[in-house]
């Protein structure tokens, strides 16, 4: 048996790096984490091949191997999932389909032979009895969350490491707050679940053995959900785990009353966590109040920030314009936020309603929803009839992105984290890849960019006054390069708004969800 996974590609989006990574010839930043873990749960004696396509295209001699292919994709891959299943079926090859964009929505797809939706720990088991008894069902879906303490370490063999820039290790499915854009919840639950300390460091320890020293990515929405085990088994262990080690840092998701806790962030530095995203989502309380973004709401949010910074961690940050208590004046509120708070990586995005939460519940009521989701929080895209006028909106948005990411507002804003930012970890660990990115960076943006005179006086001010986060300013000025090039692609160049387009949806009662 032959089973082909594949893993369709991402468009140009924020969070891609797309034009980042190609400084230190590297295709992705991140692998298929979730198709290498149902690799490991697949039959042992099951060939099994991956391909990610944003690092390598599917060939035709790859379909001719195959006997089955199985698919996984978020939001921002549908229309590459779409190519991807339409030349499948095309080379007569049973498709099998899962992960979130399949899980919310898989009565849009009807090419797919068999859906195996929510966690793969329940429904992946079913699937492969009926398949091996010869009586597949088309859709394998449950209500109940997984136990991930019986989750295997992801299949590492089945992908060449050094095509991406970090790993990817879960701890953690679940949120505990409400924040009513967001389909985590949806999906995962409220209840944050939890693998034990020893799993983590046996995947660690995994992926240390075949020799990653770069950065590693706990993809969990929101990594503090479960403070208590937190501080009392995960932490003391990563800490004793990276003892003698060199490289390995941590990147992962939190929300922001982390700067609450005192321990907790002391605790995280010393284990290894540089970089933190945070949804911030704007400087407007009413707005906060309305996404229900409690966690957010009655705090200074430029002190928490910059309590992390202090503590050691790289802020990175999401933020939304488009609210319905949005005024026009929310598009220079969030620039000036964005400036004061020295926020480097700062995503920018309409709102949006992914299926299922109860954001898009309330807009389907309203008969508000029109367009399909992207998925993409950058691409100038919202599938809300917002009730801002719609060109106020877009040429709001536009400005705000032409502010922050102007080489003279985005270099300013790296000098102000600098300034503020305390780093705690000192064995970064170093490749002829950041050699390279070091030398590209000086060609492409110091000699050939519009930002060659920024790019020069952060270099020599940063070397001079700063010597010790010299590499991270070039890597920020990388990271410039990246957030300039999408801003283009997908704003700067649009003549036109891209709102919800067309007839809106038929109101519904309140509460109401079409039935799938």
């Amino acid at each position: 048996m032959n089973i082909l996974m594949i893993y369709p590609e991402f468009p140009d989006t924020f969070w891609g790096f797309k034009h980042a990574v190609r400084f230190i010839n590297k295709s992705a930043t991140n692998p298929p984490l979730g198709l290498l873990t149902i690799a490991s749960m697949l039959p042992k004696e099951w060939n099994k091949r991956v391909i990610d396509l944003n690092v390598h295209p599917v060939e035709d001699k790859d379909l001719s191997w195959a006997n089955l292919v199985m698919i996984s994709a978020m939001d921002a891959q549908r229309g590459s999932a779409e190519q991807l299943i339409h030349r499948c079926k095309g080379a007569g090859l049973p498709v099998v389909a899962g992960g979130p964009l399949f899980t919310e929505e898989y009565d849009k797809f009807p090419e797919v032979d068999y859906f195996v939706l929510n966690e793969g720990e329940i429904t992946l088991a079913p699937f492969i009895q009926d398949w091996q008894k010869g009586n597949p069902q088309h859709v394998y879906s449950t209500p109940e969350y997984a136990d991930i303490t019986q989750t295997p370490i992801p299949q590492w063999d089945l992908i060449d490491l050094t095509e991406y820039d970090a790993m990817s290790v879960q701890f953690s499915r679940g949120c505990p707050f409400n924040c009513d854009f967001c389909n985590v919840t949806a999906l995962l639950g409220h209840r944050p679940r939890t693998k034990s300390a020893q799993q983590l460091i046996a995947e660690l320890d995994c992926l240390y053995n075949v020799g990653w020293r770069r950065n590693i990515f706990m993809v969990d929405d929101n990594f503090i959900g479960n403070k208590r085990i937190l501080k009392e088994q995960i932490l003391p262990a990563l800490i004793a785990w990276r003892k003698g080690k060199v490289g390995c840092l941590f990147i992962t998701e939190v929300s922001i009353n982390l700067a609450d806790d005192e321990q907790l962030m002391e605790l995280m530095a010393q284990a290894g966590f540089m970089s933190l995203f945070i949804g911030v989502e704007t400087p407007d309380e009413e707005g906060l109040i309305e996404c229900k973004k409690t966690q957010n709401q009655n705090r200074d949010l430029i002190g928490s920030v910059k309590r992390l910074q202090h503590h050691g961690f790289q802020v990175m940050g999401g933020f939304i314009v488009g609210f319905d208590s949005d005024t026009p004046s929310i598009f220079d509120r969030q620039v000036q936020f964005i400036q004061k708070s020295g926020i480097v990586t700062a995503m920018v995005g309409l709102l949006q309603a992914p299926f299922g939460t109860e954001l898009y519940r309330r807009m389907l009521a309203e008969g508000r929803i029109s367009t399909t989701f992207t998925g993409n929080n950058t691409d100038g895209s919202t599938n809300i009839i917002p009730k801002m006028d719609p060109d106020v909106l877009f040429n709001g948005y536009r400005h705000l992105l032409d502010q922050i990411y102007s080489p003279r507002m985005f270099y300013q804003r790296v000098r102000t984290l600098i300034s503020e930012y305390r780093p705690r970890q000192a064995n970064v660990h170093i490749e002829w890849g950041d050699i390279l990115a070091f030398v590209k960076s000086m060609w492409q943006l110091g000699i050939l960019g519009v930002e060659r005179w920024e790019y020069w006086s952060l270099f020599f001010w940063a070397l001079i006054k700063h010597p010790n986060q010299f590499p991270l300013a070039i890597t920020f000025s990388i990271y410039g390069y990246h957030f300039r090039k999408i801003s283009n692609i997908y704003i700067q160049t649009q003549p036109a708004f891209q709102a919800a387009q067309g007839k809106a949806s038929k109101p519904v009662k309140s509460g109401a969800l079409p039935v799938s």
